[in-house]
């Protein structure tokens, strides 16, 4: 019997298809974006959150309690954030947010994957800084206007805001910098709240000067139009003029905080 070419044809394997071309590969975050991602994942997770909400909360608890008292709210509110917002609310909740994003990951041992690798030091603390900053900026800063708001001085709502944005970006960088420095940084860093800014703070106006607490609270006092004279302090900037004194403290603090990382021999932690 003859097979036709045809028939050949029809009973013939079919060729093989060529593999499919793989899918592009996503390209890689840059290394500082990586890192301030790693910040808000690793370095600042579900438990800590509790840690910042609630001195968040009781700012707002604050400004309710100025709402309370049957003397002038402006004299009432006055003492409400001198004492309460910027005296308890700002800088605890910085030191918790400022511990977490270096001090705790030092101790624990797990910076040492973030040392070794090829990221220049200036870049970590950045990074590091500015994911502890971003989550002030969402909790803190959102919880000092409301309370404001709430203890009813709406109008110093706008210089509330640039007061605790200055404030959270200067107290975040100094415990940046107490974390690269020193082994218990979470204890140096009360010390230097309650010992250094409200203590001798309070009396020395050259500490006030380099204090984020006291220089926060000048500039809600110099730009609130009314009852900020009550918060003024004398020998100490005020308004803008503290705005720039915060941002020279932070810059001062990342680069100690760099230069200290530059000569770190992180260890296996202990916790």
């Amino acid at each position: 019997m003859t097979i036709t070419p045809a028939a050949a044809d029809a009973g013939a394997t079919p060729p093989p298809r060529p593999p499919p071309s793989p899918a592009p590969a996503r390209p890689l975050p840059r290394p500082f974006v990586a890192l301030v991602g790693y910040t808000l994942r690793a370095c600042l997770p579900a438990r800590r959150w509790w840690g910042v909400l609630l001195p968040c909360l009781g700012a707002v608890v604050f400004g309710w309690l100025a709402t309370l008292a049957d003397t002038r709210p402006q004299r009432v509110y006055a003492f409400v954030a001198e004492q309460g917002l910027f005296g308890l609310v700002l800088p605890l909740t910085c030191l918790v947010i400022g511990d977490a994003v270096l001090g705790a990951d030092l101790r624990a041992g797990t910076f040492a994957f973030t040392w070794l690798s090829p990221v220049r030091f200036p870049t970590i603390v950045l990074a590091r800084w500015l994911g502890g900053w971003l989550v002030a900026l969402v909790t803190l800063v959102p919880a000092l206007v409301l309370a404001t708001v709430v203890a009813g001085e709406p109008e110093g709502a706008g210089p509330m805001a640039i007061a605790a944005v200055a404030g959270s970006a200067a107290y975040i960088g100094l415990f940046v910098m107490l974390g690269a420095m020193t082994r218990r940084s979470a204890v140096w860093s009360l010390a230097v709240v309650f010992l250094g800014e409200r203590l001798l703070g309070g009396v020395l106006s050259g500490i006030a000067q380099i204090s984020p607490m006291w220089e926060a609270q000048q500039v809600y006092a110099g730009l609130v139009d009314t009852g900020g004279w009550r918060l003024l302090r004398g020998g100490t900037p005020n308004g803008w003029s503290a705005v720039v004194r915060l941002a020279t403290i932070l810059v001062v603090t990342l680069v100690l905080a760099t230069w200290r990382l530059g000569r770190l021999k992180p260890t296996a932690g202990d916790e």
